[in-house]
C-alpha cells in the first residue's frame, strides 16, 4: 500500500524507490559500476606514461579536446567530469544513508559477537573516507596544480614526475590505491549481489573476478609511482 504525503499527493515512483533500502543499494551498485568503468579507463590512460612524454602528453591533450569539432574544446572532458561527479555523489550519499539506517536499526549491541567479516568488509567505511580525501588531494595535485610545488602548466608528464619524486606524493597515492583495491574487491561483489547477478553457480566466478579487478587496478595505478621512484620512468 502506498501512503500519501502530507499534501495528499502520493510520492513518485522515483522517490519511493530512493527512500527504500533496496533502492539505495541499487543506486550505490550502479554508481559504483560507473566509477569502476572510469577507473579501468583512467588506469589504461595512466599506463601511457611508460611510452614516453610525447605519448602521455598527447593523450592528455586528446582528453581536453575529445569530441571536437562537434564539441567545443573541453566540453567533452567537462561532460565526463559532471557524470563522474554525479556518480560519486550518488554513491557517497546512498552509502552514508544506508550506514545511518543500519545503525538506527540496531541501537542495542549484540549479546554475542557476530562472525568477523573480511578485512575489506570491515574497512569499507573508512576506506571510502580515504578515497574521498584522496580525490580532493589528487585534483589539487594534478588538475589545479595547487599543491604540486614543481608543477608546470601544460606539461602533464613532467607534473606526474614531480608528484612522484616526493615521499609524501608517493605515500598518499599508494595508501589510497590500497584502499581502492579493497573497496573494489568488496564493492564489486556487493554490486553483483544487489543487481541479482550472483547465485550459487556464479559466486565463485564473481569472487575471482572481484579479486582480479582489485589486483589489476592496484598494480596498474601503483606501477606509475614505483616506476618513477626506480627510475624506469624519468
Amino acid at each position: 500500500m502506498v501512503l500519501a504525503t502530507r499534501t495528499g499527493r502520493r510520492p513518485s515512483t522515483t522517490r519511493t524507490l530512493w527512500d527504500s533500502t533496496v533502492g539505495k543499494k541499487a543506486v550505490m551498485a550502479v554508481s559504483g559500476l560507473i566509477m569502476l568503468g572510469y577507473l579501468v579507463v583512467h588506469m589504461m590512460g595512466n599506463l601511457k606514461i611508460f611510452f614516453g612524454a610525447a605519448e602521455f602528453n598527447g593523450y592528455a591533450h586528446w582528453l581536453r579536446h575529445m569530441g571536437e569539432p562537434f564539441l567545443h574544446s573541453h566540453w567533452g572532458l567537462w561532460a565526463a567530469r559532471v557524470a563522474l561527479l554525479a556518480a560519486v555523489l550518488a554513491h557517497g550519499v546512498s552509502a552514508f544513508q544506508l550506514s545511518r539506517r543500519d545503525i538506527k536499526a540496531r541501537p542495542v549491541k549484540y549479546a554475542h559477537k557476530r562472525r568477523r567479516a573480511s578485512y575489506a568488509t570491515r574497512t569499507m567505511r573508512w576506506g571510502g573516507v580515504i578515497l574521498a580525501l584522496f580525490i580532493v588531494w589528487h585534483l589539487l595535485d594534478l588538475t589545479t596544480l595547487t599543491v604540486n610545488e614543481r608543477a608546470w602548466d601544460g606539461h602533464p608528464y613532467e607534473n606526474v614526475l614531480a608528484t612522484f619524486s616526493t615521499w609524501y606524493g608517493n605515500t598518499v597515492y599508494i595508501v589510497a590505491m590500497a584502499a581502492l583495491g579493497l573497496h573494489v574487491r568488496h564493492g564489486f561483489w556487493s554490486a553483483a549481489q544487489t543487481l541479482g547477478a550472483g547465485n550459487a553457480r556464479r559466486d565463485r566466478g564473481l569472487k575471482a573476478l572481484a579479486n582480479a579487478l582489485a589486483l589489476v587496478l592496484f598494480a596498474g595505478f601503483v606501477s606509475v609511482p614505483v616506476a618513477v621512484m626506480t627510475g624506469v620512468v624519468s
